[in-house]
């Protein structure tokens, strides 16, 4: 069964127990990322062969609504890594909802930075939260 985006967080963490909503987040980026390609082909090869090689990922993007408050809180994370995960799933109580992790959990270390994005006239602002990886992204949830 297919879930919605509802109900995702970005969460952080100093032991990798309790872990914390970093802020509210807009979108999220791809959880991994397809392995290189190592070509493997020979001059007797009819066709190009291959085997697969070490995954790439990229910095992971997060979009959010600013605040000064938020942007002064994700300020304060830069520089030092942590770890951070996104989780699927939670429970809503008078329309808040509140993380559980329930539908999947993704956790990493990284090193966060966060940067206001640029608008134009009746937009909301918005600024980017940029994590990038030190460990591999893992189902925590398992």
């Amino acid at each position: 069964m297919a879930i919605s985006s509802y109900k995702s967080f970005l969460m952080t963490s100093t032991d990798g127990t309790a872990y914390t909503k970093v802020i509210d987040i807009k979108d999220f980026p791809d959880l991994g990322g397809s392995p290189e390609t190592l070509d493997t082909t020979t001059l007797s090869d009819a066709m190009k062969t291959s085997i697969p090689g070490i995954q790439s990922v990229d910095a992971l993007e997060f979009k959010a609504n600013y605040t000064k408050e938020d942007y002064t809180k994700l300020k304060a994370l830069e520089g030092k890594t942590q770890k951070y995960a996104v989780w699927f799933g939670g429970t809503v109580s008078d329309g808040v909802a509140t993380p559980d992790g329930s539908n999947g959990k993704f956790a990493f270390d990284g090193a966060l930075s966060v940067h206001v994005n640029g608008a134009s006239v009746n937009e909301v602002v918005e600024m980017t939260i940029t994590i990038m990886p030190s460990t591999p992204i893992t189902d925590s949830s398992k």
